[in-house]
């Protein structure tokens, strides 16, 4: 009984449940990546920042697509609003990595941290009844 109750939470929560374990990997590699070229000061933060993200939107994309919501038909324009999605959490991060490293002199990476949580939850809305979205035929 009690497994047939987590059975049952997990359908109604799968793809929440597995946009988080994929947005958690893919949050890894962006935060390695941006950590990495901070660290070595390859390039200014705000730039790592650009370069971290899309690595981590092309990932995403690729697994949200295939594993999680497994759509497979207009995946270029299912693309195109993910990555405009991808690009409003860059757009996010980036406001907030600017004001809290250049204006309140907080460290780079923690701030970083603090990005990634408050564009995932915006990001999975979106992409959820957005991208993602059945299109009845």
């Amino acid at each position: 009984m009690i497994t047939d109750s987590i059975k049952a939470l997990y359908y109604r929560f799968r793809h929440l449940i597995l946009y988080g374990i994929i947005g958690g990997l893919c949050s890894g590699l962006d935060f390695v990546v941006y950590s990495l070229l901070c660290h070595y000061e390859v390039i200014p933060y705000l730039w790592a920042n650009v370069i971290s993200i899309h690595i981590g939107i092309f990932t995403s994309f690729a697994l949200n697509r295939s594993v999680n919501f497994k759509v497979k038909d207009k995946t270029s324009r299912r693309f195109l609003t993910f990555y405009i999605v991808g690009l409003t959490g860059l757009g996010i991060s980036t406001l907030l990595l600017w004001i809290m490293v250049d204006t309140a002199h907080w460290n780079e990476i923690l701030c970083k941290l603090i990005t990634i949580i408050a564009v995932a939850l915006v990001q999975f809305i979106l992409n959820k009844y957005i991208t993602f979205k059945t299109i009845n035929r």
